[in-house]
């Protein structure tokens, strides 16, 4: 899988359940909350996705993964809404002398991680996007808080060379049965990954599935007014070819005022679904109820999700129950 954002956990919970082989590709390009402020502290990965991707696939006891995930409540200027593992993460990047890439795979045996967890680079990355009206930004919090329609996106290292994932990450993405993206921020969670050089041509190349999981909802400053096919087209043309398989879509309708839009503030509207616009770009198309209604939020439904991506592997789901092992 490769993302980042709260989606991506959420699904790969839910497969850590199941006889699957994970692989979890996560964005390196944030730079807001937590994860930037530790990031301008110290020059080092934005923790924060990797973090919550750990826990997903950890089989730590539960106390030892709400330790990890706890964030100060202290009114100390440096530790207020620092989650623990975000301070953990950092150390072992500084500790580890051949970058993030190799401090991970230290804590995922320190947590004893099922699968594996890849930062998509091996140094923090900067996102870029050009808007709709010819103006430029950089860093992801400024740019979608800017509000404005993105043209397109594209990340930066720190150097200033154009960024490669590691060897690892190549492989995997190679050796896989399937390539899930999502769900996840279009342009802030999805695409800073891509548009590592050959990373993204890992992905094209792959004879590997590549499956799309999109978004329920419109994202303020980046995906206002999108429908399903709209969400494509734009990974499509950042890639230069309609390079996506499968595109799983939930159909389920939100209820009317069920959603806390104070609490939520990012997400307008439910994505509209435009099935001819996907079927034109060479997509099959399965719909189904992928919808998780809780503490007034729209979520993924990560066990139907998960149901779908394991039947088309073509295998029977009672198989990765251990059936057959």
């Amino acid at each position: 899988m490769i993302g980042g954002g709260t989606g991506l956990p959420v699904i790969l919970k839910a497969l850590h359940k199941k006889n699957a082989d994970i692989t979890a590709i996560v964005t390196v390009a944030d730079d807001g909350g937590s994860s930037g402020v530790i990031r301008d502290y110290i020059n080092v990965v934005p923790p924060g996705d990797i973090r919550n991707v750990l826990v997903a696939l950890s089989n730590m006891a539960p106390i030892y993964k709400r330790i990890f995930q706890y964030r100060f409540i202290s009114t100390d200027q440096f530790f207020s809404g620092h989650a623990i593992g975000n301070l953990i993460i950092a150390a072992l990047s500084e500790m580890n002398d051949n970058g993030i890439f190799n401090a991970v795979q230290e804590l995922s045996r320190m947590m004893d991680v099922e699968g594996h967890v890849y930062p998509a680079a091996n140094e923090p990355l900067v996102l870029n996007a050009q808007f709709s009206d010819g103006s430029v930004l950089a860093g992801e919090s400024e740019i979608s808080a800017a509000e404005k329609t993105i043209e397109r996106a594209w990340v930066s290292g720190s150097d200033g060379a154009p960024p490669r994932a590691v060897d690892e990450v190549i492989a995997a993405i190679m050796d896989a049965d399937q390539i899930v993206l999502g769900p996840g921020s279009l342009f802030t969670s999805i695409l800073p990954n891509l548009m590592i050089s050959n990373l993204g041509a890992a992905v094209c190349q792959t004879s590997a599935e590549v499956i799309y999981i999109c978004n329920i909802m419109t994202q303020k400053g980046e995906t206002e007014h999108f429908t399903d096919a709209d969400h494509v087209r734009v990974l499509n043309r950042h890639m230069g070819k309609q390079f996506i398989d499968t595109v799983l879509v939930n159909t389920e309708p939100v209820p009317a005022d069920y959603m806390d839009h104070q609490k939520y503030g990012e997400y307008l509207y439910q994505v509209k679904h435009d099935f001819k616009g996907l079927r034109e770009q060479g997509c099959r198309v399965i719909s189904n109820n992928f919808l998780e209604l809780r503490d007034h939020g729209v979520f993924h439904n990560g066990n139907q999700v998960v149901d779908e991506l394991l039947r088309l592997t073509g295998r029977p789901l009672s198989w990765f129950d251990g059936e057959f092992n």
